[in-house]
């Protein structure tokens, strides 16, 4: 497909591509009424479906999701016998966290130092953006050559599965040959990737309970068994002393052979502090995107202002495991709970409940869908070629499409690369980035429909 016209159209498209993205911006979705009012999301989903009607989309609906978010689906039908490409993102961010920690608002799109930041600039409101410039640009070069399908989910970072489920529910509505996830990102700004692999994930709260209630520490302290100390040793038998993640019966010893991610690059990206050493073995690439992780989210117990000489009686934390392609997330699960039952000391009462999962996921990169992004990758990127890598996140709904639509190709691109700093204050996005992969979607879409021809 010509790349001059296509680069063109794309290129004065940017204005309203930036003035929309701030419009997206502006809405508190946060897909978690104890933080943002219902409202917020709402409204960001009628932004998305008013979007589709305007470029043509017939069906737009907003779907009720089992969890009670709404997704965006539309249909744009293409040429008779064309193929059907889904294109998705969703439209819920990530709490905004410390707003003080903000150099900009994090509800308005501001400029600074070349990039736009806002919470959901990169991740995934910029996806919608990229997929809307794309079909812009395609229709003022010859129409759409393929059949569009775009659903935009309204509850992807709280993990609560409502679009999965309506999927399963509903598994002729997304049915396409294709399937562009634009939730990932490139490697690095101007180094076009895909991402072949996600890790899974399970999420754990793990209770301890040593006492009836709370003690004083002069008192009772230096035999009272104390749940607080409990739970940190139930929490250090989660890492050998590298730092490396040691469930026991998990394998951790796989090797990425894609790919690699340089100590120097990764210290810089993920802004680890000098003196402070990486932990783990292997790779980066290996522990990033081949091997298991364990996280510790968050603790419940005495905040250290108000904090009182106490021997504490319960102890509550959530960890995540992300779990490397050809593992079982049920599994994993089930040995990291054995894990930490047998690890409470002095017989403290533990208990473990998961919150959350996400299988994880391997694309198949000898597809033809493969191919025709290769060829749009070097185009878009002037003749740089397409990089493969993993990510170590989780896109549940990668797994339930490759379930539903077994013989649909599924490529993962988007705006996220180490930059945005995504799920983190001052998330941003690179202009050029967003203007290239529209690009790169719509002489995806020109390139792959002529291959299905």
């Amino acid at each position: 497909m010509e790349k001059a016209p296509l680069a063109a159209t794309v290129a004065a498209l940017q204005p309203r591509a930036r003035a929309e993205l701030a419009e997206l911006v502006a809405f508190k979705s946060v897909a978690d009424p104890a933080q943002f009012p219902p409202g917020e999301c709402e409204a960001a989903a009628r932004w998305v479906a008013d979007a589709l009607r305007a470029e043509g989309f017939e069906d737009v609906a907003l779907l009720d999701t089992p969890d009670g978010t709404q997704s965006v689906y539309g249909f744009l039908p293409g040429p008779a016998d064309a193929p059907t490409v889904l294109l998705y993102a969703h439209y819920d961010v990530q709490p905004p966290l410390d707003e003080d920690a903000w150099h900009t608002p994090p509800f308005e799109l501001t400029e600074r130092d070349g990039r736009w930041y806002g919470r959901g600039a990169a991740d995934c409101k910029g996806g919608v953006i990229m997929h809307l410039t794309a079909l812009r640009a395609l229709k003022a070069n010859g129409g759409v050559p393929v059949n569009v399908k775009v659903i935009v989910e309204g509850s992807e970072e709280q993990g609560t599965g409502g679009l999965e489920r309506y999927a399963e529910a509903h598994p002729e509505l997304l049915t396409a040959d294709t399937i562009v996830i634009g939730d990932a990102g490139n490697f690095r700004v101007g180094l076009p990737t895909v991402t072949a692999t996600l890790r899974g994930m399970t999420m754990l709260r793990v209770s301890v309970e040593t006492l009836e209630g709370n003690l004083h520490s002069g008192q009772f302290g230096g035999a009272a068994p104390d749940a607080l100390a409990s739970l940190i040793r139930v929490l250090d038998s989660l890492r050998a002393d590298d730092g490396s993640t040691t469930v026991k019966g998990l394998d951790a010893d796989a090797v990425w052979d894609g790919l690699q991610y340089p100590d120097e690059e990764f210290r810089k990206d993920a802004r680890v502090l000098d003196g402070v050493g990486l932990i783990g073995s292997g790779t980066v690439a290996d522990r990033l995107w081949a091997r298991p992780a364990v996280t510790v989210l968050g603790i419940d117990c005495p905040p250290v202002v108000g904090a009182t000489p106490s021997v504490q009686a319960s102890a509550r934390a959530l960890i995540s495991l992300r779990v490397p392609p050809g593992v079982d997330v049920a599994e994993a699960n089930r040995l990291l709970a054995d894990h930490l039952r047998s690890s409470a000391p002095w017989g403290a009462r533990l208990s473990v409940e998961q919150i959350g999962e996400g299988r994880p996921f391997r694309a198949d990169t000898t597809s033809p869908a493969y191919a025709a992004m290769r060829e749009a990758m070097r185009l878009a990127y002037d003749g740089q070629e397409m990089a493969i890598a993993g990510q170590g996140g989780s896109i549940p709904l990668c797994n339930t499409l490759a379930s539903l639509y077994p013989e649909a190709e599924i490529l993962l691109i988007g705006l996220s690369e180490p930059e945005a700093r995504i799920h983190a204050v001052n998330e941003s996005v690179s202009p050029e980035e967003l203007e290239k992969l529209s690009l790169t979607e719509a002489l995806f879409l020109g390139t792959y429909a002529a291959g299905k021809g």
